[in-house]
């Protein structure tokens, strides 16, 4: 087989939504959805903080979003360490992915760039927010829906992703909205479960809380060392913070990302949504040791919460209830586990 065959494609005049996302899956993206970049200008996930393409460029009118899965067998692992060098390796392929698809639509005509897989502007919030939302781009690309944590969940593959977005000029029909809830919700919440930093909200998070665990040797934390360090008073204990497996981990982290810009996979490897976790993780994950009556007590406090007020809840407000989905959970998961056990049971 030619290379070229291997490669699928180039993108050519005209191109449509269809060819947009033959190419990109041809270019080695996992999934591929089509947003309005209207849309994101007029639901805005925090109006307070309008993370919107038109504030990045006015003449964007669709954003493609690409979807690259991490591999499962990192979250079956002691550490978070595979996990976090996989981090880098999925994030680095889908920018290439990006930008390859960005260059061949303006070799067809259409000025396009991809943004940085997980770029930050500290600006927003003070916090590690991207200029878009890649989570919001999924929801409303028709990918998936925001779960209890607030991870975007994608049917196939649950919480084990990540994504980003090609802002182009090109007008691509976008893909409708999925309105049910991916998300078991508040009768699972194996995430709070799992949680080591108990950061998981009633469809919120706390992020500060989640960071010290997901981010173990992010920003926060090296700013943290040094007005430690500049605190110490003699040169043996400084010498000894310069030994330490803290500043080793900044260190490694700038050169590779691990532990920097990572995550904890606690609450990745326990979701039970998509089939790479009924085909993986399932039998090892089954039992979470983090669980606590507080947390188990938690959950059912929040299951109360959902059946008495659920429009009163700041996650599942007017606005925010369009990226949980309208139409709550309706049985995504057991049907997918059925058709799951289905296809297993033909292969034999």
């Amino acid at each position: 087989m030619s290379r070229t065959l291997r490669r699928g494609t180039p993108l050519k005049t005209p191109a449509d939504a269809a060819a947009v996302k033959r190419r990109a899956k041809e270019l080695g993206a996992d999934l591929c959805g089509i947003a309005s970049a209207a849309t994101l200008n007029a639901f805005p996930p925090d109006p307070r903080w309008p993370q919107t393409p038109d504030r990045i460029s006015p003449y964007c009118k669709s954003v493609i979003v690409i979807v690259q899965r991490i591999p499962v067998g990192a979250f079956r692992c002691k550490s978070n360490i595979p996990v976090q060098y996989l981090d880098m390796l999925v994030l680095r392929r889908m920018d290439r992915i990006g930008l390859k698809l960005a260059q061949e639509l303006e070799r067809a005509g259409h000025p396009s760039f991809t943004l940085a897989a997980q770029e930050t502007d500290w600006n927003l919030k003070r916090a590690s927010y991207a200029r878009l939302s890649t989570r919001h781009l999924g929801v409303e690309a028709g990918l998936g829906t925001l779960g209890l944590e607030v991870n975007i969940l994608t049917p196939e593959f649950g919480p084990r992703l990540y994504l980003t977005g090609i802002l182009t000029e090109l007008e691509l029909e976008p893909d409708p909205r999925m309105e049910e809830q991916v998300c078991i919700g508040e009768s699972c919440s194996r995430c709070l479960h799992s949680c080591p930093p108990d950061a998981v909200r009633q469809w919120g998070l706390d992020k500060a809380a989640c960071a010290t665990e997901a981010q173990e040797f992010g920003f926060a934390q090296i700013t943290k060392f040094f007005d430690r360090f500049f605190d110490l008073g003699s040169a043996e204990e400084r010498k000894a913070a310069v030994r330490s497996r803290d500043l080793f981990g900044f260190w490694q982290g700038l050169l590779r990302v691990v532990g920097s810009f990572g995550d904890c996979p606690r609450c990745l490897a326990v979701c039970p949504v998509g089939n790479d976790y009924h085909a993986h993780l399932a039998d090892i994950q089954k039992h979470i040791p983090e669980k606590t009556p507080e947390k188990v007590a938690k959950a059912a406090a929040f299951k109360q919460a959902r059946k008495v007020a659920p429009h009163d809840l700041p996650g599942l407000s007017e606005w925010n209830i369009r990226w949980v989905g309208e139409k709550g959970y309706q049985g995504i998961v057991a049907r997918q586990l059925q058709e799951f056990k289905k296809r297993q049971k033909e292969r034999q």
